[in-house]
């Protein structure tokens, strides 16, 4: 298995020899188009058990207010309430959205609760950060995985169970005041660099106004484009950006690998390159089992039959491996290597945590 799980995670690493041109849409965003966020306190219902314990008061209260709401009047201190638990809703309103549009939102669990799976979000508003209601939300909770609790401590999970999403599940009640761009256009880099904003620049110049200097790169994060006269009249914004957005540019990156220690993915760019180092490694596999013992108590006695968990406990290494890294040598050498020494995903964390502190790493870091 491990074997297995080293290829995928070396795939991640080898990049490409060349690059591949990119829309201007893909690479910007228009300064003043930002999507809007917004946020409630809802409840969910209809869980399997497995919903806020005692203890949690909020919860509690906001189910006996709502149903208050309804006529319904029960003494906070008699409610057991297994099948519902307090969430934070979260959601962002784009810049296009008009009232009834909808939006998805994100369920997140607030209280005590080990699932939100099966549950459904009861309507809930959200608000911006004005105090104004943008958004009501509500709808089935997809998590898309799953918890199960057996006996004598065995669990099963897949993915996280405590943050789902409603697709499509908050409707668009209020519009926010987007200030739409007039006499110039800001277009901000998703991922600041001055060599990509001078190419967009000049990729503009060249596509739209002829080789003429109207374009220009303010600093690594932004573009300014003057609106030309011709397109200042009702509309002209629209089909100016709409220019804008298929100019294929070239951009470029920072040497960077990124690591996500949760998930073990290792993702590596193509300017990444690793000086003259050795890499040793040894596979340890720990495997711990529960196996239920029943123990019995002698004849006549007044003892009882108890059942005794009984832990397992199996060590396996592997031969170590050791491969030496000739200088300058790419990604695709290292994953080579690495992959001839059967690492898996997250020993290629540790190892690329070493190149770096050896200094063998000519790359930035970042660490999830």
């Amino acid at each position: 298995m491990f074997k297995v799980l080293s290829y995928i995670g070396l795939f991640c690493l080898i990049g490409s020899s060349w690059a591949v041109p990119v829309r201007v849409k893909d690479l910007v965003r228009v300064q003043g188009m930002e999507e809007f966020p917004v946020v409630g306190y809802g409840l969910v219902v209809g869980l399997d058990g497995t919903g806020d314990r005692s203890g949690v008061v909020f919860t509690a209260q906001a189910v006996a207010n709502m149903l208050k709401h309804f006529g319904i009047s029960v003494p906070r201190g008699r409610m057991r309430l297994r099948n519902v638990a307090a969430v934070m809703v979260t959601a962002s309103v784009p810049p296009s959205a008009c009232k009834g549009s909808k939006v998805d939102v994100v369920v997140s669990s607030l209280g005590n609760a080990r699932s939100l799976e099966g549950g459904t979000l009861l309507m809930t508003p959200l608000v911006g950060r004005d105090g104004e209601v943008y958004v009501y939300a509500q709808g089935p909770v997809s998590i898309g995985g799953f918890n199960v609790e057996a006996g004598m401590g065995e669990r099963l999970r897949r993915n996280y169970t405590l943050v789902g999403r409603v697709p499509e599940g908050g409707t668009v009640e209020k519009v926010p005041d987007f200030e739409f761009p007039k006499d110039t256009l800001s277009l901000i880099l998703r991922q600041p660099d001055f060599t990509t904003a001078v190419r967009i620049a000049q990729a503009i110049n060249s596509s739209l106004f002829a080789g003429k200097e109207v374009a220009s790169a303010k600093e690594a994060g932004t573009v300014v484009v003057p609106v030309p006269r011709e397109y200042r009249a009702e509309g002209g914004i629209a089909r100016l950006l709409a220019s804008l957005e298929h100019i294929e540019v070239e951009p470029d990156e920072v040497a960077r690998v990124v690591i996500n220690e949760r998930t073990g993915t290792v993702v590596a760019g193509r300017y990444v390159r690793i000086s003259e180092a050795a890499v040793a490694h040894e596979n340890l596999t720990i495997r711990v089992g529960v196996t239920p013992v029943i123990s019995q108590p002698p004849p006549f006695s007044r003892g009882e039959t108890v059942v005794v968990p009984k832990a397992q406990i199996t060590a396996e290494a592997k031969p170590a491996g050791i491969s030496v890294m000739p200088a300058s040598a790419t990604v695709e050498d290292l994953a080579k290597a690495l992959n001839a020494l059967g690492v898996s995903p997250r020993d290629l964390i540790a190892i690329f945590q070493a190149l770096k502190e050896v200094g063998a790493l000519r790359a930035e870091l970042v660490i999830m």
